[in-house]
């Protein structure tokens, strides 16, 4: 979903300046197909991260915002970046699946509390249906070089 509020606006503002300190360099945010969406695509010269950006006023109890990402959205998240790594033919990049949780006080728009979690998931290889609005094919994930 696009970002419309003033306290998703922080929240992916404070993600990609994380991942930028990181040394990754930002290709898009919000980048959309259809309805599948990712909040931030980087990369370094090794690894394309999809990240998922999670904002709340409140941590509501013990729950952080980061917890919010159910295995829909890892799915959903999964098939666009499915369609991102094919439509922009990324074959030399390792991915790597992010959620950034960000805490924003409601009445200073200041960050209070952020919490990245880099590789939080891995896709399990599968096959994309034209549901994706794309023919089918398979999530190849790369073996790091040890």
């Amino acid at each position: 979903m696009f970002v419309t509020n003033p306290i998703g606006i922080v929240g992916e503002d404070t993600a990609a300046d994380l991942l930028r300190k990181q040394g990754f360099k930002i290709l898009e945010r919000n980048w959309r197909l259809g309805h599948f969406e990712v909040d931030i695509i980087a990369k370094d010269n090794h690894t394309i991260v999809f990240a998922e950006v999670k904002a709340r006023t409140t941590t509501f109890g013990d729950i952080s915002p980061e917890e919010y990402v159910d295995e829909g959205k890892k799915r959903r998240m999964t098939v666009a970046a499915n369609a991102y790594v094919r439509l922009h033919r990324i074959d030399d990049l390792q991915p790597r699946f992010d959620i950034i949780g960000v805490v924003v006080n409601p009445a200073t728009h200041e960050v209070v509390e952020r919490h990245h979690l880099p590789g939080v998931f891995s896709p399990r290889t599968r096959t994309i249906t034209s549901s994706a609005h794309l023919p089918s094919w398979r999530w190849k994930m790369k073996k790091k070089n040890l």
